[in-house]
């Protein structure tokens, strides 16, 4: 199971790539309304989560279990690092190359205890195997939530054209 997760977030990067390249400046930028994420915003989420989340804490977890962790916020980081201001192609560029260091730690790993757990002071026990799993569904998650803003950008932008055609969404 473990290398098949692995493997998953590995080519989910061709993915990531694939739905998030060749986006012109107005489309990272552009909303379908001010609550939702922009491309640069969920691309800039998706960098902080590869860093600050999912390894780190894997990472925690492995070296020392006990260890409290570093408390995250990644809503709130949307607008406290600023998001929307940054450079497109230079975070999507810095989270391709996160996910590449990522895939190359875990692949990396010797007998590595997915069974190890940390003790959440609010969610509870959290093991290395779920965090993994927890990744890979993270990345679900917002490759689902790209298609839908491309879908919403090109409605947007071919406003004057029917999209039912191709099927309901």
């Amino acid at each position: 199971m473990y290398n098949q997760i692995i493997k998953k977030l590995e080519t989910n990067s061709s993915t990531f790539k694939s739905l998030l390249d060749d986006v012109s400046d107005e489309q990272s930028k552009w909303k379908p309304s001010p609550e939702k994420w922009s491309l640069v915003e969920i691309v800039n989420h998706l960098y902080d989560e590869e860093r600050e989340d999912f390894r780190e804490r894997i990472m925690s977890i492995f070296e020392d279990p006990k260890k409290e962790w570093t408390p995250i916020a990644p809503a709130e980081w949307v607008t406290e690092r600023e998001y929307a201001k940054r450079d497109y192609k230079i975070s999507l560029n810095k989270f391709l190359e996160e996910r590449k260091k990522s895939v190359e730690w875990l692949k990396g790993l010797t007998s590595p205890n997915w069974k190890a757990v940390y003790n959440h002071p609010k969610l509870g026990e959290m093991s290395a195997e779920m965090l993994l799993a927890n990744w890979l569904a993270h990345d679900y998650l917002h490759i689902r939530q790209i298609t839908f803003m491309n879908w919403t950008y090109l409605s947007h932008i071919a406003s004057s054209t029917k999209l039912d055609y191709a099927g309901n969404w």
